[in-house]
Order: structure tokens, then C-alpha cells, then sequence
């Protein structure tokens, strides 16, 4: 059997093969035109606001067609992304969708595939966090884990389940979910938050590999706190944006520079792209080598209160 039959036959990936090119493809990502998502047709959960919004703009502008897909109906349909990116559906359109709902999942994946006849990328981001950011184990109830979980892992899960069944036939696709760095390292944000995220990086392994057979690569992002709407709902109404700045920045351990939505936007962009072709199972982590060293972001924001 020839070197090229082997390395076939072993990879998890199938229908496609590794060449040097692909390397030299991924080193380049960053400074390529911005044609890169030409002709792609995504689908975005949790699109109308934050990190959604913002991949949602940026997929736009590097030729995708994009779905947002989310609860949020006015900011989402009528609201100023739309508006900004254009009427028109053929460049970008919403789906009201309830991911805890699988009829609202696989009502917009067809939706997706009735528009533009196909869906190559499945980015799962919408999520939440069931209580205050620095909540512990003592203040945690059923609850919290029921709506985490809910959100978090079965609405991901829905979205990789509709989306896969529409990207089989074609042996191709990328799905993408959100986890966190908290699925990295220990830290002390609410347990059924963290348990969540883990639960995602489980998900994208086990789907990678059964996945894979049939050309569709499965990869997550993990991120360092992102100052989105969902952060000031974690953080609560006792700290303003600009102390939460404050916190972001003594927290992080990568200094001089602040993580903004559109850097994680810039790294889905890189997994749903032909560029990351045989990139599948990897678990992302935008956080500045935060969980490298462990500064205990919460201890930061607890000091604070308590001063």
C-alpha cells in the first residue's frame, strides 16, 4: 500500500486530504482578500447580538450568505444589523428560532437550505449564563443547571443534529459552537455555566469523530470574557461597563490589547472557511494564554466589591 493509501485510510476526515498547501493556506488566513467565505451559506445561532452579531457581519463581508437565527425577533429581523447589512435576503435573513425547540432548529436549517439550496457552516452560539457571573456552589439550584444545560448543550446539540442532515449528502460542512475558556481551567463562574461549556467540548469531540466519515468537520472556540449584552446581564446591575472594562483588562493575562466579538468572529470565520479544510475536533482558545497562568478573574471582581 502507498504512503498516500495509508495516511487515507487512518485519517478521521474522510473525502478530503492533507497537503502542504493547507498549511501554508491556514498561516496566510489572516491576510487573505476578503472573498474567503465566497459563496457559503451560514447559519447563526444567537445572531442578533454580540458575538453572533458580529460574526453574522463579518461572514457578510467575506461573501457568505448568512441565517441569523434568535429569539431576539427586533433586533434580529427589524432591527439595525439587518437594516445595515441590507434588505435584501440574498445576502443576509433571520429565522426566529427558540434553540431548546427542535422544531424552531430544523424549521431553520430548512429554512437555510430552501433560500440558498445548501448550508456549509452551523455556527451553534447561542447561549446563556443562568445566574450572576460570580455565583458558587452554594447559591446554585436545579434550575440553573436545567436552563445551562437547555441552552448551552441540547440547543447546540439540535443545531449540529439539523445541520448535519443537511450537510451529509453533500460530504461537506462545518460546525462550530461556542464553548468557553472556563471548559479550559477552573474558575470561579457559576457551576451549571461551567459544567455546560465542558459539556460542549464533549460534544464537538464525540461529533468530530462521527462526523467525520462524512466530510463534515466539527470544531469549538473557547473565549476569554467578551464585553457582549450577555456579560452585563452576568455581571448584574451593581457594575457599570466601564468597571467592567476595568475587570476584563487587570484579568487578562495577554496585556496592551483587549478581546473584542469580532476576534472570535475572525476565528469562526477561519473554521468555516476552506482554509481550515482539515481542521476538525479543535477546541479554539481565544484567551490571551488566560488559561495558562490562572489570575482568577472573579477574585479581581470580588476585591472590588468588597472595597
Amino acid at each position: 500500500m502507498s504512503a498516500a493509501k495509508w495516511l487515507s485510510a487512518a485519517a478521521n476526515l474522510k473525502g478530503v486530504t492533507l497537503e502542504a498547501d493547507d498549511i501554508a493556506e491556514a498561516a496566510a488566513f489572516l491576510e487573505s482578500d476578503e472573498s474567503k467565505l465566497q459563496g457559503k451559506v451560514a447559519l447563526i445561532t444567537g445572531g442578533a447580538s454580540g458575538i453572533g452579531e458580529a460574526t453574522a457581519k463579518l461572514f457578510t463581508k467575506y461573501g457568505a450568505k448568512v441565517i441569523i437565527a434568535d429569539i431576539q425577533d427586533d433586533s434580529g429581523q427589524a432591527g439595525p444589523l439587518c437594516k445595515e447589512l441590507g434588505s435584501s435576503s440574498v445576502t443576509i435573513s433571520y429565522a426566529h428560532c427558540d434553540v431548546t425547540k427542535e422544531f424552531d432548529v430544523k424549521n431553520a436549517v430548512d429554512f437555510a437550505v430552501s433560500q440558498h439550496g445548501k448550508l456549509d457552516i452551523m455556527f451553534n452560539n447561542a447561549g446563556i449564563v443562568p445566574s450572576l457571573l460570580y455565583s458558587s456552589i452554594f447559591d446554585s439550584e436545579k434550575n440553573h443547571f436545567e436552563k445551562a444545560f437547555d441552552v448551552n448543550v441540547y440547543g447546540a446539540f439540535l443545531g449540529a443534529k439539523h445541520a448535519a442532515r443537511a450537510m451529509v449528502p453533500a460530504k461537506s460542512g462545518s460546525i462550530i459552537f461556542t464553548a468557553s475558556a472556563v471548559a479550559v481551567i477552573g474558575v470561579e463562574t457559576p457551576p451549571a455555566y461551567n459544567c455546560s461549556k465542558h459539556a460542549v467540548v464533549g460534544l464537538t469531540n464525540h461529533l468530530c469523530m462521527e462526523l467525520g466519515k462524512d466530510g463534515i468537520r466539527v470544531n469549538c472556540i473557547s473565549p476569554f470574557m467578551v464585553q457582549t449584552p450577555m456579560l452585563d446581564r452576568m455581571i448584574g446591575s451593581a457594575v457599570d461597563k466601564k468597571q467592567a472594562a476595568e475587570w476584563l483588562s487587570a484579568a487578562a493575562n495577554l496585556k496592551g490589547v483587549t478581546l473584542e466579538a469580532d476576534d472570535i468572529a475572525e476565528a469562526a470565520a477561519f473554521l468555516g472557511s476552506d482554509e481550515s479544510k482539515y481542521v476538525s475536533g479543535l477546541n479554539l482558545v481565544v484567551d490571551g494564554g488566560y488559561s495558562k497562568v490562572n489570575p482568577l478573574l472573579t477574585t479581581v471582581m470580588k476585591g472590588s466589591l468588597a472595597s
